[in-house]
């Protein structure tokens, strides 16, 4: 085979040329890179999957802007890209995003639906390699090394062949990023959002990534943004420059991990058993926190968030993790397996709540965090005889989500959450 360095997507032609323009075909959508022919790694991300989906089954809503939301109090799931036009964004409260985009169409989640464009997409994906590791309903990882042979195309080729399949039989797009690694495959599916295709080679990856704000960088929230750069850590750039031990001498192994990615490099394997093992939210301080109550206060919320997304995704968690992180940016996880698996707030609450009060006491945390891991299918957790407060409990969290759903995020609010607002 010739040598690759460019194809298009819209007639499958492949040469070692680089045209702005298809010769075949004369279309624009021509991805060209000198490294499209080694390159196996590969992000896909669905475009504004749950308005997406919404808008192929109601053609009528396809020119306009549809946010996917819980009412006027609630939050936005998605917006749609005309929406985001507006300004409208996914996390946004939904009275900011129709005050921004008033002729909003919103529509409620429907998590059924979403789930079978889900398996539709994927289904197709795992056609072509077992290598495949689920971020989400609507994003995974893809590792098609070694794959050439029995496709008798290289990786690039099989994946805008995949790209246009589903376009054309499950009617929703996908954006897909080609690079070495799993760090600079995900940062490379988000440049060309809609329809993109987006390589980042090996060669160009620290000159790429050099400009970049650090806040692209994995685990970088909006707090460690304000550490890093107090700091003088402004871009990945200033990362990338800085000795890797001193990285470390700051910042433990996380500072090290830093120093890896912003000089593209990430040793991660795509691991198709690591799909969605975690249920997680947490939260960074202003200040420093010591005192078990105001820890507590902290906790709920995102105990309650967790098992929201849980019950959205109907499952149900085995163990219960909490996780801390001191001033000097060590981790500490602690663990427990529970009698019966939950998907409620209650439970989970109390489990963390009592790891959380097994910790030396004194100790300040800049850091929490609570999560559930190790799922089953909820059906399967509701099924034991003996879950009676589980399941009195998950009743009373259905009923809020329900009352939350038609009438808004803020309309019910429990008297734990209640304590943290004073």
């Amino acid at each position: 085979m010739a040598r690759l360095t460019a194809l298009c997507r819209d007639c499958g032609w492949t040469a070692d040329a680089s045209p702005r323009r298809c010769p075949s075909c004369n279309g624009f959508r021509v991805v060209a890179h000198e490294e499209l022919a080694t390159l196996s790694m590969a992000h896909m991300d669905c475009d504004a999957f749950y308005a997406s989906v919404e808008k192929r089954d109601n053609p009528e809503l396809r020119d306009v802007p549809v946010i996917i939301g819980g009412g006027k109090r609630g939050v936005v799931t998605t917006a749609c890209y005309i929406a985001r036009v507006s300004g409208a964004r996914s996390a946004m409260p939904m009275f900011k995003a129709l005050a921004l985009c008033p002729n909003a169409v919103v529509i409620k989640p429907n998590f059924a639906k979403y789930k079978d464009a889900s398996r539709a997409i994927f289904g197709r994906v795992e056609q072509l390699t077992p290598l495949v590791q689920r971020l989400s309903l609507d994003e995974a990882w893809i590792d098609l090394s070694g794959t050439e042979r029995l496709h008798g195309a290289p990786p690039a080729v099989i994946l805008a062949r995949l790209q246009a399949e589903i376009e054309r039989e499950v009617g929703l797009t996908v954006s897909i990023g080609l690079a070495p690694n799993k760090f600079l495959a995900k940062i490379a599916s988000d440049l060309d959002k809609p329809r993109g295709f987006s390589v980042i080679g090996a060669a160009e990856a620290k000159t790429f990534l050099a400009s970049r704000p650090i806040s692209i960088l994995p685990g970088v929230g909006p707090a460690s943004v304000k550490s890093l750069e107090a700091q003088g850590f402004r871009t990945v750039g200033d990362i990338a420059a800085a000795d890797p031990k001193d990285m470390v001498k700051r910042f433990g192994a996380h500072g090290l991990r830093l120093s890896q990615l912003a000089q593209g490099r990430d040793a991660r394997a795509v691991d198709p058993d690591q799909t969605r093992k975690t249920i997680s939210a947490e939260t960074t301080f202003n200040d420093d926190l010591h005192r078990l109550c105001d820890l507590e206060d902290m906790l709920w919320p995102l105990c309650e968030k967790v098992a929201r997304q849980a019950r959205a995704e109907g499952v149900a968690g085995r163990v219960a993790a909490l996780k801390l992180r001191t001033p000097d940016f060590k981790i500490h996880t602690r663990r427990r397996t529970l009698a019966v698996p939950t998907q409620t707030a209650k439970t989970l609450f109390n489990v963390v709540r009592e790891l959380l009060k097994a910790e030396p006491g004194g100790v300040a945390y800049r850091l929490i965090g609570a999560g559930l891991t190790e799922f089953v299918e909820a059906e399967q957790a509701a099924s034991d005889f003996f879950a009676t407060d589980e399941r009195r409990a998950l009743s009373g969290e259905r009923a809020m989500d329900s009352l939350r759903a038609k009438f808004g995020a803020d309309a019910l609010v429990t008297g734990r959450a209640l304590r943290r607002k004073k």
